[in-house]
């Protein structure tokens, strides 16, 4: 498929990029060989060809989904700039 310069420009000009006419004539031939690339990406057969979002296996490391009782307050609080009552103090934001 061939890209002239002047669908070149719009394509620019929806992608908010500033090109130099003396440059859309480079561009549209670089658009037109992806495009062509495109074409020849359509005719590969993929039946059976499981869908994939890397080229190796990946697994997730998981833990058990164990309930808890949210773990030691004192410790998470030791780490807070500053507490009261068992709360985090925070600046008031709102007025």
């Amino acid at each position: 498929m061939a890209i002239t310069p002047d669908e070149a420009a719009k394509v620019a000009h929806l992608a908010r990029i500033e090109v130099a006419d003396s440059d859309l004539e480079g561009i549209a031939s670089e658009l037109s060989s992806i495009l062509g690339f495109m074409e020849q990406l359509n005719e590969v057969d993929i039946e059976g060809v499981e869908p994939m979002s890397a080229v190796t296996p990946m697994l997730l490391k998981r833990r058990s989904d164990n309930v808890t009782s949210g773990g030691d307050s004192v410790k998470v609080l030791s780490n807070a700039p500053e507490n009261r009552q068992g709360f985090f103090v925070v600046p008031k934001v709102v007025e």
